[in-house]
């Protein structure tokens, strides 16, 4: 509706498209729309309001001029007719859009550490990347999800250490995560009283970087049982595959051409026996260490050069936390110095952290929470009420398992992503509220109602649209401008909002509103309404990776 309007505006002043913006009217009895005159005073040499004025004749639309503005009220039937019908014949491709159109798009999310369990630290990165994901495919981009795992670096000397040291090497595949952890745990607590441990792990790291037969034995087994354990998450949070996953330790044979790139630009100054590329107003990144180990950022260059090389990308996201933001300003620092011109295609997707009781979460003893424990804690907690409320319910562990796992990822994707964000898992599993729970049940509340259609042919000219019905018709019609939104500033939580909003008008017009009526007409009018509002909440979570119900 809005690009139809654009339309006529641009062709009647004969101005370009790119000056005709719309808004909406704070007050909503003003207009449903309202188009700013301002922009095309000085190419028309009229003032704001008789160009409004003007438009107003030519429009086919009921107006009003206010203040330089042209409010345009839309026709209720029509477009209550216009928008079901197309939602209602699309289905799932409606709110599909081209504003992505030829583009490529590489994610690098969720990339959790090897031989440490996938701990709650990693949710954030993993469900806002995912969703960043979906709704870039749905905006029309070309996407490459990379999982990038940490899988490198002097950490790996240290365990190798301690499983040859101190490891039971008979521990089964599936046991072999907590056998690591306790070791490099035990290796920490030995280092304490003994600092040459230290440099026991940089040794075994710089064994590994030289393809040491050993190293790699017992690093190659840390990563492939270590794959095992992530996939059981993914599978928990529907996630059936990335387009490439890799890790640090792929670039291990790229890093001297880094070298030798910021060698060449003579962009390399030792300090302090590590080498290292300064900046005026930052701190310096450090390229290789005192023992010639390389970095992270070392590895980062090889990796980001090799990803524009194979994909030719338009636009790059990290989905990483906010703390690592000089990392990657100091990444695209050297991409310019380097000489090239595309480090704004770099773009940093940073989140806050998720906290318990406004504190970094952790068990009582300090330890990070794994992801896959809070995973299955909610889904007992949503079997518990599904019990009371449904216990006859059928595919009750199944229903468990979407209402659970849903609840915790709308929990993160609610909220701001540059916010820090409380977890409290009975708040997050309520079915009233800003919830997970609460869309499904929206959702399966209207699946229920759909059993009452009879799909007769209805005449809108004869329907009376309430305001309720007009909330609901002008929600749905905003759906596709939320899911660009959501795309140009990489925030879902401007989906799970819309969403909130859309399912609180359908709640209104349920409660307000006589859904199965006496006049066959009417009930079916309301029907095809609740079925489009269905449609566009199960796109919706299924762009934040939310499974829908139909019956709870």
């Amino acid at each position: 509706m809005k690009n139809e309007i654009i339309n006529e505006v641009s062709s009647i002043l004969n101005v370009d498209k790119s000056l005709v913006k719309i808004e909406y009217p704070k007050d909503r009895s003003m207009g449903d729309y309202a188009i700013p005159c301002f922009n095309f005073s000085k190419e028309l040499h009229k003032s704001p309001i008789e160009i409004a004025n003007y438009l107003k004749e030519k429009l086919n639309y009921s107006s009003n001029v206010v203040n330089g503005y042209l409010n345009i009220f839309m026709d209720k039937k029509q477009t209550t007719k216009s928008l079901l019908e197309k939602i209602l014949l699309e289905k799932e491709n409606y709110g599909f859009n081209d504003y992505g159109a030829g583009k490529n798009l590489v994610i690098e999310y969720s990339s959790p550490n090897i031989a440490k369990p996938f701990g709650m630290g990693h949710l954030r990165t993993t469900v806002i990347g995912q969703a960043l994901y979906n709704i870039s495919k749905k905006c029309g981009y070309n996407v490459k999800s990379i999982n990038y795992l940490g899988d490198y670096g002097t950490q790996f000397g240290k365990l190798i250490y301690a499983y040859k040291t101190w490891g039971n090497k008979d521990v089964s595949d599936s046991e072999i995560i907590n056998e690591l952890k306790r070791v490099y745990v035990k290796f920490h607590e030995e280092a304490e009283k003994d600092q040459s441990l230290d440099d026991e792990g940089r040794k075994w790291f710089k064994l590994l970087e030289n393809n040491d037969e050993e190293a790699l034995s017992y690093w190659n087994r840390f990563k492939d049982a270590s794959i095992k354990e992530f996939n059981k998450t993914y599978e928990l949070l529907k996630i059936d595959k990335f387009d490439e996953i890799s890790g640090e330790s792929f670039y291990k044979d790229s890093m001297q051409k880094v070298v030798e790139m910021l060698e060449e630009k003579n962009l390399l100054t030792i300090s302090e026996g590590a080498t290292i590329v300064p900046f005026d107003d930052i701190a310096p990144a450090i390229i290789k260490r005192t023992d010639g180990a390389s970095l992270y950022i070392t590895r980062d260059l090889a990796a980001i050069f090799d990803r524009k090389e194979r994909y030719n990308f338009d636009e790059i996201l990290y989905v990483v936390g906010n703390e690592q933001a000089l990392h990657f300003e100091q990444l695209k620092r050297i991409i310019n110095l380097l000489g090239y011109n595309w480090e704004d295609e770099v773009k940093h997707i940073g989140f806050g952290m998720l906290l318990q009781n406004g504190k970094k979460m952790s068990t009582r003893h300090g330890k990070s929470v794994v992801l896959m424990d809070v995973l299955y804690e909610a889904i007992d907690l949503a079997k518990k009420y599904i019990q009371e409320k449904n216990p006859s319910l059928e595919n009750i562990d199944e229903v468990s398992k979407s209402i659970g796992v849903g609840a915790v990822i709308f929990n993160d994707l609610k909220n701001y992503r540059i916010n820090d964000i409380e977890f409290n898992l009975e708040d997050t599993l309520r079915f009233e509220g800003s919830t997970g729970p609460y869309l499904q049940y929206t959702y399966a509340r209207i699946q229920s109602l759909l059993n009452n259609k009879q799909n007769i042919e209805v005449a809108y000219d004869n329907i009376e649209i309430s305001d309720d019905v007009w909330n609901l018709i002008w929600n749905l019609s905003k759906y596709q401008e939320n899911i660009i939104y959501a795309k140009e500033t990489n925030d879902p939580s401007i989906i799970a909002k819309y969403l909130l909003d859309l399912a609180s008008d359908f709640n209104k017009f349920y409660a307000h509103e006589r859904i199965i009526d006496d006049i066959k007409e009417y009930t079916e009018f309301k029907l095809n309404l609740s079925e489009a509002v269905s449609i566009v909440i199960k796109d919706g979570l299924n762009l934040l990776n939310i499974d829908v119900i139909n019956q709870m």
